[in-house]
Protein backbone atom coordinates (compact mmCIF):
# COMPACT_ATOMS: atom_id res chain seq x y z
CA UNK A 1 0.00 0.00 0.00
CA UNK A 2 2.45 2.23 0.88
CA UNK A 3 4.81 1.89 -2.10
CA UNK A 4 1.35 2.15 -4.26
CA UNK A 5 1.02 5.45 -3.01
CA UNK A 6 4.80 6.73 -3.32
CA UNK A 7 4.76 5.36 -6.54
CA UNK A 8 1.37 7.28 -7.42
CA UNK A 9 2.78 10.57 -5.44
CA UNK A 10 5.98 10.23 -7.93
CA UNK A 11 3.59 10.12 -10.92
CA UNK A 12 1.69 13.29 -9.79
CA UNK A 13 5.25 14.98 -9.27
CA UNK A 14 6.12 13.98 -12.75
CA UNK A 15 3.04 15.37 -14.43
CA UNK A 16 2.96 18.41 -13.13
CA UNK A 17 7.13 19.02 -13.62
CA UNK A 18 5.79 20.44 -17.58
CA UNK A 19 3.16 22.58 -16.14
CA UNK A 20 5.47 24.32 -13.78
CA UNK A 21 7.94 24.64 -16.48
CA UNK A 22 5.72 26.14 -18.70
CA UNK A 23 3.94 28.75 -16.67
CA UNK A 24 7.87 29.90 -15.78
CA UNK A 25 9.02 32.54 -17.84
CA UNK A 26 11.80 34.79 -18.69
CA UNK A 27 12.82 38.42 -18.67
CA UNK A 28 15.09 40.99 -19.99
CA UNK A 29 16.15 43.20 -17.33
CA UNK A 30 18.30 46.27 -18.86
CA UNK A 31 20.43 47.20 -15.02
CA UNK A 32 22.27 50.34 -14.04
CA UNK A 33 25.98 49.06 -13.82
CA UNK A 34 26.07 50.56 -10.09
CA UNK A 35 23.61 47.55 -9.10
CA UNK A 36 25.42 44.61 -10.50
CA UNK A 37 26.23 42.99 -7.31
CA UNK A 38 22.64 43.40 -5.24
CA UNK A 39 21.10 42.01 -8.81
CA UNK A 40 22.46 39.13 -9.40
CA UNK A 41 22.15 38.00 -5.50
CA UNK A 42 17.95 39.19 -6.54
CA UNK A 43 17.78 37.20 -9.80
CA UNK A 44 19.09 34.22 -7.82
CA UNK A 45 16.65 34.28 -5.51
CA UNK A 46 13.89 35.41 -7.74
CA UNK A 47 14.26 32.68 -9.98
CA UNK A 48 14.47 30.10 -6.83
CA UNK A 49 11.36 31.56 -5.36
CA UNK A 50 9.09 32.12 -8.62
CA UNK A 51 10.14 29.78 -11.45
CA UNK A 52 11.05 32.90 -13.61
CA UNK A 53 14.77 33.31 -14.90
CA UNK A 54 15.97 37.47 -15.17
CA UNK A 55 18.47 37.91 -17.98
CA UNK A 56 20.63 40.72 -17.17
CA UNK A 57 22.75 42.95 -18.96
CA UNK A 58 24.69 45.54 -17.24
CA UNK A 59 25.49 49.48 -18.82
CA UNK A 60 25.65 52.70 -18.11
CA UNK A 61 21.88 54.45 -17.73
CA UNK A 62 22.50 56.66 -20.66
CA UNK A 63 23.58 54.28 -22.66
CA UNK A 64 20.62 52.23 -22.05
CA UNK A 65 18.10 54.94 -22.68
CA UNK A 66 19.38 55.19 -26.27
CA UNK A 67 19.48 50.77 -26.62
CA UNK A 68 15.57 50.97 -25.82
CA UNK A 69 14.72 53.78 -28.40
CA UNK A 70 17.06 51.98 -30.79
CA UNK A 71 14.86 48.61 -30.49
CA UNK A 72 16.93 46.90 -27.70
CA UNK A 73 14.50 44.09 -26.30
CA UNK A 74 14.66 44.74 -22.47
CA UNK A 75 11.23 44.40 -21.18
CA UNK A 76 12.38 45.67 -17.20
CA UNK A 77 14.78 48.68 -16.55
CA UNK A 78 16.30 49.54 -13.49
CA UNK A 79 18.02 52.78 -13.42
CA UNK A 80 20.76 54.34 -11.74
CA UNK A 81 18.50 57.66 -11.56
CA UNK A 82 14.56 58.56 -11.38
CA UNK A 83 15.18 61.40 -14.34
CA UNK A 84 15.57 59.08 -17.40
CA UNK A 85 12.57 56.17 -16.12
CA UNK A 86 10.07 59.00 -16.17
CA UNK A 87 11.51 60.02 -19.36
CA UNK A 88 10.71 57.15 -21.08
CA UNK A 89 7.17 56.95 -19.58
CA UNK A 90 6.35 60.35 -20.80
CA UNK A 91 7.74 59.33 -24.01
CA UNK A 92 5.37 56.21 -23.96
CA UNK A 93 8.03 54.07 -24.04
CA UNK A 94 7.04 51.91 -20.94
CA UNK A 95 4.11 50.80 -19.21
CA UNK A 96 2.59 53.56 -17.47
CA UNK A 97 2.23 53.05 -13.94
CA UNK A 98 5.11 50.51 -13.05
CA UNK A 99 7.64 53.31 -12.03
CA UNK A 100 8.60 52.93 -8.59
CA UNK A 101 12.30 53.47 -6.58
CA UNK A 102 14.00 50.54 -5.53
CA UNK A 103 16.82 52.20 -3.89
CA UNK A 104 18.76 55.50 -3.36
CA UNK A 105 21.89 54.99 -4.27
CA UNK A 106 25.28 56.57 -2.03
CA UNK A 107 28.34 57.67 -3.64
CA UNK A 108 31.65 57.25 -2.18
CA UNK A 109 35.71 58.08 -2.33
CA UNK A 110 37.25 54.71 -2.11
CA UNK A 111 41.10 53.51 -2.52
CA UNK A 112 41.82 49.88 -3.07
CA UNK A 113 44.81 51.04 -0.37
CA UNK A 114 44.29 50.55 3.27
CA UNK A 115 44.13 53.91 4.92
CA UNK A 116 44.69 56.53 1.83
CA UNK A 117 41.15 57.73 2.31
CA UNK A 118 40.56 59.71 5.15
CA UNK A 119 36.93 60.12 6.68
CA UNK A 120 36.31 63.56 5.24
CA UNK A 121 37.36 63.62 1.81
CA UNK A 122 40.47 65.62 2.93
CA UNK A 123 42.77 63.29 0.88
CA UNK A 124 41.14 65.10 -2.31
CA UNK A 125 42.35 68.69 -1.43
CA UNK A 126 46.34 67.17 -0.55
CA UNK A 127 47.17 67.08 -4.42
CA UNK A 128 48.86 64.27 -3.85
CA UNK A 129 47.42 61.82 -6.73
CA UNK A 130 47.59 61.36 -9.72
CA UNK A 131 44.62 60.05 -11.32
CA UNK A 132 41.02 60.61 -9.84
CA UNK A 133 38.39 58.25 -11.23
CA UNK A 134 34.72 58.52 -11.71
CA UNK A 135 31.69 57.74 -13.81
CA UNK A 136 31.26 59.48 -17.23
CA UNK A 137 28.56 62.30 -16.09
CA UNK A 138 27.26 62.41 -19.38
CA UNK A 139 26.22 58.68 -19.28
CA UNK A 140 26.21 57.77 -15.38
CA UNK A 141 24.03 59.36 -12.77
CA UNK A 142 26.87 58.36 -10.28
CA UNK A 143 29.49 60.62 -12.46
CA UNK A 144 27.29 63.71 -12.20
CA UNK A 145 27.43 63.40 -8.24
CA UNK A 146 30.75 62.84 -8.06
CA UNK A 147 31.27 66.38 -9.88
CA UNK A 148 29.01 67.89 -7.50
CA UNK A 149 30.32 66.43 -4.69
CA UNK A 150 34.15 67.99 -5.97
CA UNK A 151 32.07 71.65 -6.04
CA UNK A 152 30.81 71.22 -2.68
CA UNK A 153 34.16 70.80 -1.52
CA UNK A 154 35.77 73.82 -4.04
CA UNK A 155 37.62 72.22 -6.02
CA UNK A 156 37.28 73.30 -9.48
CA UNK A 157 36.77 70.77 -11.98
CA UNK A 158 39.70 72.29 -14.19
CA UNK A 159 42.24 72.24 -11.94
CA UNK A 160 41.79 68.56 -12.07
CA UNK A 161 42.59 68.17 -15.74
CA UNK A 162 44.40 65.83 -16.65
CA UNK A 163 44.04 63.91 -13.60
CA UNK A 164 40.42 62.95 -14.17
CA UNK A 165 39.80 59.51 -15.61
CA UNK A 166 36.22 58.66 -16.73
CA UNK A 167 35.24 55.09 -16.86
CA UNK A 168 32.30 54.58 -19.06
CA UNK A 169 29.98 53.42 -16.44
CA UNK A 170 30.43 52.76 -12.74
CA UNK A 171 32.32 49.58 -12.69
CA UNK A 172 34.63 50.78 -15.04
CA UNK A 173 35.16 53.45 -12.73
CA UNK A 174 36.05 50.68 -10.26
CA UNK A 175 38.21 48.92 -11.99
CA UNK A 176 40.00 51.73 -12.69
CA UNK A 177 40.56 51.78 -8.89
CA UNK A 178 40.76 48.51 -7.65
CA UNK A 179 43.68 48.16 -10.69
CA UNK A 180 45.48 50.70 -9.42
CA UNK A 181 45.71 52.51 -12.72
CA UNK A 182 44.09 55.55 -10.18
CA UNK A 183 44.71 56.11 -6.82
CA UNK A 184 41.28 56.59 -6.16
CA UNK A 185 37.91 56.98 -7.18
CA UNK A 186 34.44 57.85 -6.55
CA UNK A 187 32.19 54.98 -6.52
CA UNK A 188 28.96 53.30 -5.78
CA UNK A 189 29.23 52.43 -2.12
CA UNK A 190 27.46 48.90 -3.02
CA UNK A 191 30.72 48.11 -5.22
CA UNK A 192 32.95 47.55 -1.79
CA UNK A 193 30.36 47.31 0.81
CA UNK A 194 28.65 43.90 1.98
CA UNK A 195 26.31 43.12 4.99
CA UNK A 196 27.51 46.58 6.96
CA UNK A 197 30.90 46.62 6.25
CA UNK A 198 34.17 48.14 3.94
CA UNK A 199 35.20 44.90 2.10
CA UNK A 200 38.65 46.13 1.09
CA UNK A 201 40.48 49.60 0.84
CA UNK A 202 39.78 52.40 2.23
CA UNK A 203 36.73 54.92 2.04
CA UNK A 204 34.85 58.47 2.67
CA UNK A 205 31.16 58.08 1.96
CA UNK A 206 30.35 61.27 1.33
CA UNK A 207 27.73 63.16 2.73
CA UNK A 208 23.97 62.98 1.35
CA UNK A 209 23.33 66.50 1.19
CA UNK A 210 26.73 67.18 -0.81
CA UNK A 211 25.13 65.86 -4.21
CA UNK A 212 21.40 65.43 -5.53
CA UNK A 213 20.30 62.68 -4.05
CA UNK A 214 20.25 59.07 -6.25
CA UNK A 215 16.81 57.91 -6.45
CA UNK A 216 17.27 55.05 -8.83
CA UNK A 217 13.71 54.12 -10.69
CA UNK A 218 12.84 50.92 -12.05
CA UNK A 219 9.88 50.34 -14.44
CA UNK A 220 8.31 48.04 -16.80
CA UNK A 221 9.21 48.69 -20.22
CA UNK A 222 6.90 48.84 -23.45
CA UNK A 223 8.05 45.25 -24.47
CA UNK A 224 7.78 43.51 -21.42
CA UNK A 225 3.86 44.65 -20.42
CA UNK A 226 2.55 41.37 -21.89
CA UNK A 227 4.43 39.56 -20.05
CA UNK A 228 3.70 37.90 -16.69
CA UNK A 229 8.17 37.20 -15.61
CA UNK A 230 8.43 40.95 -15.82
CA UNK A 231 5.30 41.60 -13.95
CA UNK A 232 6.77 39.66 -10.97
CA UNK A 233 10.00 40.43 -11.30
CA UNK A 234 8.80 44.15 -10.31
CA UNK A 235 6.43 42.90 -7.86
CA UNK A 236 9.70 41.15 -5.87
CA UNK A 237 11.85 43.72 -5.84
CA UNK A 238 9.33 45.86 -3.65
CA UNK A 239 9.06 42.39 -1.53
CA UNK A 240 11.34 41.38 1.71
CA UNK A 241 14.15 39.39 0.44
CA UNK A 242 14.92 41.55 -2.34
CA UNK A 243 14.64 45.01 0.21
CA UNK A 244 17.00 43.20 2.46
CA UNK A 245 19.37 42.26 -0.14
CA UNK A 246 19.16 45.77 -1.56
CA UNK A 247 19.90 47.00 1.96
CA UNK A 248 22.46 44.64 2.53
CA UNK A 249 24.69 46.73 -0.05
CA UNK A 250 24.87 50.18 1.62
CA UNK A 251 21.50 51.25 -0.44
CA UNK A 252 18.77 53.19 1.45
CA UNK A 253 15.10 52.70 0.32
Amino acid sequence: MRNGFSRRCAALLLALLPLAAAQAGEVQVAVAANFTAPMQAIAAEFEKDTGHKALLAFAATGKFYAQIHNGAPFEVFLAADDATPAKLESEGAALAGSRFTYAIGTLVLWSATPGYVDDQGAVLKKDQFRHLALANPKTAPYGVAALATLAKLGIAEKTLQGRLVLGENITQAHQFVATGNAELGFIALSQVYKDGKLASGSAWIVPADYHAPIRQDALILAKGKDNPAAAALVDYLKGPKATALIRSYGYDL
